[in-house]
């Protein structure tokens, strides 16, 4: 029997990981979103995609899960999806991640971005305890506080007779959005 030892070498990742992530921007696979943060890289090749899960899932203690999304998104474009538990040192972890990626994409921390909830931020620790939800307690209060908003403008737009938004239907909501806001200003409530 031949073995062989394959790793990753210097710079093995350049031009293959964009220098984006996102962080709870899909559901958590190893337990509840109010207990995982979920951060998601984008890379070129499923290839690059289980080298960079093998690197994360081996090299660091904290990751609870790795994984590639099990088709492509865009135009050859995978996702690496990687979880932590949701505590305040969480931002420390991502940070320690990328800093690291440079020795395979020769990225630095600077060349990073963080996407949270539709808005983009710098890749720095700081930075990310204010923008990110660390506590899941914290978690858990703030889905419950939109969960109910969606409830109250749900009913409001079945007393107006106006259609409710398809759920991953982004077009068509902030139109309808705008249209109950608009209903609402003249309706004086």
């Amino acid at each position: 029997m031949k073995i062989i030892n394959e790793a990753l070498d210097y710079h093995d990742f350049v031009g293959e990981v964009e220098p984006k992530v996102t962080i709870d921007e899909y559901a958590a696979k190893m337990g509840k979103d109010k207990d995982v943060v979920t951060m998601t890289f984008t890379v070129k090749s499923k290839l690059c995609g289980e080298d960079l899960v093998s690197w994360l899932e081996t090299g660091y203690p904290f990751v609870l899960d790795a994984a590639v999304s099990d088709g492509e998104f865009d135009n050859d474009k995978w996702l690496v999806f990687v979880e932590f538990k949701r505590r305040s040192h969480t931002p420390e972890k991502i940070i320690e991640i990328l800093e690291d990626l440079q020795t395979l994409t020769d990225l630095k921390l600077t060349d990073w971005s963080v996407m949270i909830n539709d808005e983009t931020y710098d890749a720095n620790t700081d930075v990310l305890k204010q923008a990110m939800i660390l506590s899941p307690k914290e978690y858990a209060r703030i889905k419950r506080k939109e969960e109910k908003e969606d409830t109250e403008l749900n009913q409001m737009r079945d007393i107006a007779n106006l259609e409710r938004p398809v759920d991953g239907d982004d077009e068509e909501a902030e139109p309808m959005d705008q249209e109950l806001k608009e209903f609402i200003n003249r309706a004086g409530l």
